[in-house]
Order: C-alpha cells, then structure tokens, then sequence
C-alpha cells in the first residue's frame, strides 16, 4: 500500500537495485556518522492482554475470586445492615435506593454505581451481554448523579478520592457500555440505533463535535485502553470524563471526495476522539417516577417486574485538537483525553514504516513518493507548520517533536501541522523546486481564492537537509543561482519546453510570500565532511539516478556545447554530492536574500566526545553535531539562534529543540496578536517600511540561546 494518495504522488518505473556490498557500506558509512534516518520504534504500540482499566486494583477486577467492592462501601452496607444481601442484585439495589430517598446522600449514590459496576463486570464476563448492559448504564448513571446532582444537601468533594473513584467509574462503565454496543454494530457519527435490554429500550444518537473532521471520515472506533504506546518518548493522556477513543478514518480516492484536503490524507490515518455520554434527565424520571423520583430510577429494579422503559441518550464524539472541555448540567467538565496512543496507532501501519520510506527515498528517487501529508484536519484558520525532514530519512522522524508540540493547548489552537516528504537521494535544489511546485498546488486546491489569512502565515521547520530544501523556499534567486551554471544567458539555451521549465523553475525563483518563518536545525549550511570521496562514491554507485534527469542532461550536453561552466551544478545527480562544501549552489545560498517578511530561526547540535562513534563522527566532519561542523550550522543572519547537545541524528528530537520550536512558535502568535492594525493578520504584500518592526511582547527567551557569533565556538 503506498503512503502517497493524491495527485502529488508520482508513479516511477522500476530501476535496477544497487549492489548489496555496496549498499552495506552506504549503510554502515551513514550510521557511523549518525545519519538523519530516525531510530523510530517498528513497533509503535502493542495490544495489552487486557485493557487498561484504572479500577483494576481498587475493586480487584482480575482477582481469580472475581471483582468486589472497595472497603468504603462494604462498610456503609454493613451499617445498613445489607452487606448479606450482596449476592442479590436486585434486592440490594431496592434497598439502597430506598435508603437514598429517605435520607438522599452521595455516599449512597457511589456505592450504587460501584456495586452496578461490579455485577456488570460479573455479567460480561458470563457473556450476559444483556445484563452487563443493564447494569453498566446502571453505573454510568448513579457516577454522574453523584458528580452533578446539586440537589443534595452538601455539594461533591473534589478532595475525596471517592470523587476520583466516581469519575472512573463513570469512564469505566461507559466504556463497558460502548463495549457491547459497539459489538452489535459500528459506532458512527450521525446515526441512531434502539439498543435492548430486559428493562430498557434506549434510543442512542451519535453526534460529532469536531471543526475539522466530518461524519462521513468515520469508518470503525477502537478504544485507547486496548493498547499500549512504546514508540513514543512521551505519552500525553489528560485526565476527566469520557472514554479516549481511536478513530480509524475512512479513505477515499481523490477522485471520489468532495474535500479537497482529501488528497493530503494518508490511508488508514488514526486520529482522537473522546466518547461522552448524555442521558436525558427527563426520560429516566418519567421511566418510574413512583418507584424512584431521581434519574437512578432509569436502572433501578423495583420490587415487581418492571414494565418496559425508554430512555434517550446522545453519545458525544468529541474532537480534543477542538475542545478539551464539555458542560455537565451547568458545570464545566474536563474531557479525558489522549493524543498519543491514536498517533502511535497511526504510526503502526505499514505504509508508515521509517525504514522503508526513507530508503526508497535515498536510494531510489525515481520510484519515491512525494508531497504534502496531514495527520489532522484541515483547518483553514490555523496556520501551517510545515515539517521536512532530512537526508534517508521521512516525516516519521518528526513524530517526537509533533506529539510534544500538539500536547500544549496554547499550540493546538493556533497551528496545524503538515509533513513534506521528497526522495532524499536527489540533490537538494530539485526537491526544492519540487517543493515549490507542490505548496503552489497545495494553496490552489485549498484557498484557491486566496481568502484564508492563516495560510499566509506559514511556517517551516526543516532538520539537515531539510532545512537546505526549506530555505530556498525564502530567498530570492536573482540571477545568481543560474550563474553555477552558465555565464551565458538563460535565453540562449537549446532545448525541449519541459527540459527548459524544469531548468528555469529550478534555478529562477522568488521567495514564497506566504512564509513568514523558517526554523533549520543541523542544517550544513556550508556543506558536510561526511560527503567525502568515499561517501560521494557510494552513492554514485547506489543511488539510481532518474531516467528524465539523465536524458535531460544528454539532450543539454549534445545541444549546448561550450554552453554550462565546468563546474556546473549540472554534473551532480544525487544528494550526497550536493551537500559537499565544494558544492557551487551553497555559497550562493548563503548570501542569497530572503524576503524581508521571512525570520530565520537556527538550532545548531554539539555531540559529546564520548564514545567510538562520536570521536570517529568528529575526525570525519569537524567539532559539531557528528555529520555537521559548528561552523556550517552557524547562521550569522539568524534572528535567534541556539546550541543544543546533541549529534544530528537526535538534534530535531532532543527536548531542548523541541521547547524551542515551541518558544518560536508561542513567540510567533503573541506578535501576531499584537501586529498593528488592530491585531489583523497581514499578507506578505503589505510589508512594513524598510527598518521598521512590529512590537515585540515581553516573552520568555529562547532555551540557552546564544550570540550568533559565539555559536559556532
């Protein structure tokens, strides 16, 4: 299954694969100099054997003698002299109700939606599906009353660990529910369904709350406690009420969506929801109001069977990147969520497997896929990070750094982020123009009007060679880009339109008005050591050179005689030979001007002396992160710039860049807000007089940020 599925895939033709001896070496060459391939887990999460469940320990779930209730509530029945009545549900759920009623108390309510819990999990276990869902709503109820009811004499104690054990409960019992129901057909937004019981029928509506993500994206849900996140550094799981949820999305060809964000979705694309269940107050009293005057009556057993009952239930599906919070009978109500797992889960599939992707992408340029990818929905009020990635490598390697940045709120209301991906193996100008090419596209079939403000504030943060790609993005070509080439003019040159268009937008460029910062981290700004003789032979050796760059550099040779400078850019096919410090291109992207819109934010890697590895990364590519010296990383024109401790494999993942990024981008919004013209975004075009800048607000400064000058010392 291919990762690409819009239009800006390509298809290639198949190239004949390299000699292994050689690619060992290439491989062995890369990792001892610490490469920017990504040491992502091939296993980002696993089933657990049992679901995570944060009653297990209080209430003994898997005890072989089976759950029990805690301490707490055997003693409250002991006081009412009940606790002989445990073994029938029915009597003990009479009495405790009718004890409620005479003298209504919390402690009452809790014990209800425990013992409920109980007798659920005891009747799911038999594969009493009916009973367990009797009973789970049964607990899901007597929770909530207890969390929300106001109309007992002394408010919830939010210091007690029974409210704690109540908000579980609630999670826990409505989790059971979605369980079983979920078995009886798939949850969607939109739909209704009548679910059965012995007492009850209840009449179930599923809503979507989201701003980005639409009914029709749902195919299946899976539930968070299934599965266990070991690819991830950090897992970002906020506690409430609600059931964490992964939604699996459903895929469309392009061809037949009617989003055009569609294009920029990767198949069987993960993303967190959370489940929140609204019973109508309403119904559950008039279900039996002589018995039971409070909603408990909607589960409760009366003493004499009970007539058939309706219930009506809306069962909330709510998107955190939108809202972390929900009202609950006039009080606002913290969500549980989790970002974390639903992206590991994402990561899990195939088509998403590090090595594969960014080896084809190395090695095989031609047959690679490229272009935009979003891991969230599209939002057109938020503004667009843009990821891209390194050398043999692919955006899986931002997933630390993304699942950091999207854990602060702050973060999730203000971006959006997006990951570019571009074969490696080809020198880094041709990705750029590619890139160029696929943001053009990108705005035409998002905003082809233009109307959307937030696009225009886009921001991009490239590692290594990746920051190479973004840069050129920024800066204006003027003629000195083509004159690596030839100092003739363009105009004179012999050849087929689309060699000659491929030539011009690769070479002649103005900067993207739409990008407003650019972040490089381990950027060879001055080239690397580590494209030496050897590493430059291998990858001559290795690396297929697509078949149109081949042919176009024949038809130019044959047509242009005397035409392109000895030294001409032209000769160099792949990426390794373009990251040479003797490469032509890079000085002259050096001094090339950026647009004065455009602020440039530089992090720079400095691994330890410790170890083989490092002392050999050094003795290869000079004092700096293993693969790029501190004098190629430096940035003099950078408006912050910082050295974290780090080699360049781990520079973009290291916790120190990651709060810097986050610093930029919170910095970014704060003088966004506070831009003239009463906070209104402004378009590249309208540019402030030469020398002038917008207020800058007091923020706190960047981690350990140091003088350009003293950078690269």
């Amino acid at each position: 299954m291919s990762l690409a599925a819009g239009p800006l895939s390509r298809a290639n033709s198949r190239r004949p694969v390299a000699p292994t001896v050689a690619a060992y070496l290439l491989a062995i060459a890369l990792l001892t100099v610490g490469g920017c391939a990504s040491t992502g887990s091939s296993k980002w999460v696993s089933l657990r054997s049992t679901p995570r469940n944060p009653l297990t320990d209080a209430l003994g779930l898997v005890a072989k003698q089976g759950p029990k209730p805690t301490e707490r509530t055997l003693q409250l029945l002991r006081r009412y002299n009940l606790e002989d009545k445990l073994g029938d549900k029915r009597a003990l759920f009479a009495e405790l109700n009718a004890i409620n009623r005479r003298e209504p108390n919390r402690e009452h309510l809790y014990a209800l939606a425990e013992l409920a819990y109980i007798g659920a999990k005891r009747a799911d276990a038999a594969m009493k599906s009916e009973e367990a869902l009797e009973l789970y709503g049964s607990s899901v109820l007597y929770s909530y009353e207890y969390l929300f009811d106001d109309s007992y004499s002394t408010p919830s104690n939010e210091f007690d660990p029974q409210f704690r054990r109540a908000c579980d409960l609630y999670n826990s019992a409505l989790e059971g529910t979605l369980r079983i129901v979920q078995s009886q057909g798939a949850l969607r937004p939109g739909t209704s369904r009548i679910i059965k019981t012995a007492n009850h029928d209840c009449q179930l509506e599923v809503q979507l709350k989201s701003k980005g993500w639409h009914e029709a994206d749902f195919d299946r849900v899976e539930f968070v406690s299934d599965y266990e996140v070991h690819g991830l550094r950090n897992h970002y799981h906020n506690f409430g009420l609600g059931v964490p949820l992964i939604a699996i999305r459903r895929h469309l060809e392009p061809k037949d969506a009617t989003d055009a964000a569609e294009q920029f979705y990767p198949p069987d694309l993960s993303f967190a929801v959370t489940a929140f269940l609204r019973i109508d107050a309403d119904s559950a009293r008039e279900s039996d109001n002589a018995v039971v005057p409070t909603s408990t009556a909607a589960f409760a057993a009366p003493p004499a069977p009970p007539q058939k009952r309706t219930l009506h239930a809306v069962l909330e599906l709510h998107d955190p990147l939108d809202s972390t919070h929900v009202d609950a009978d006039g009080a606002r109500v913290p969500l549980e969520t989790d970002l974390s797992t639903p992206l590991a889960h994402n990561l899990s599939q195939p088509a998403l497997d590090e090595d594969t992707l960014s080896t084809a992408g190395l090695l095989t340029p031609e047959k690679a896929d490229r272009g935009l990818y979003m891991l969230e929905p599209f939002r057109a009020d938020k503004i667009p990070v843009v990821m891209v990635h390194g050398l043999w490598s692919s955006p899986v390697t931002w997933m630390e750094m993304f699942n950091d940045l999207r854990s602060d709120p702050a973060i999730r209301e203000n971006y959006q982020f997006w990951f570019y991906l571009y074969p490696s193996g080809q020198p880094f100008w041709q990705s750029a123009a590619e890139m160029r090419e696929d943001l053009a596209k990108m705005r035409v079939s998002l905003d082809p009007q233009r109307r959307s403000p937030a696009l225009d504030q886009m921001i991009l943060v490239g590692h290594s060679m990746g920051g190479l790609v973004s840069r050129l993005q920024t800066v204006d070509s003027g003629n000195e880009f083509w004159r690596t080439l030839s100092d003739k003019p363009f105009t004179d040159l012999q050849a087929d339109a689309e060699i000659r268009d491929d030539l011009a937008e690769t070479f002649f460029f103005d900067p993207n008005p739409s990008i407003r910062r650019i972040v490089t981290i381990g950027t060879p700004h001055r080239g690397s050591e580590f494209s030496n003789d050897f590493t430059k032979w291998l990858g001559r050796k290795l690396i297929t050179v697509p078949t149109k760059l081949m042919h176009g550099r024949s038809q130019l040779a044959s047509r242009n005689p005397e035409y392109f400078l000895p030294s001409a850019p032209l000769n160099i096919t792949n990426s390794i030979d373009s990251l040479s410090p003797k490469s032509p291109l890079l000085p002259v992207l050096l001094e090339a001007p950026a647009g004065p819109w455009v602020k440039h934010h530089n992090i720079i890697g400095q691994a330890p002396r410790e170890g083989f590895t490092n002392k050999v990364s050094m003795w290869l590519s000079g004092e700096g992160d293993g693969v790029v010296s501190l004098e190629s990383a430096r940035l003099d024109t950078a408006a912050s710039q910082i050295v974290v401790p780090s080699d360049h494999m781990s520079v973009h993942r290291h916790p120190q860049s990651i709060l810097e990024v986050r610093r930029i981008l919170l910095q970014n919004v704060a003088e966004l807000q506070n831009f003239p013209h009463n906070g209104a975004v402004q378009y590249a075009t309208s540019a402030l007089p030469p020398g002038s800048e917008p207020p800058i607000p007091q923020l706190p400064g960047p981690i350990a940020t140091l003088p350009t000058a003293e950078a690269a010392r």
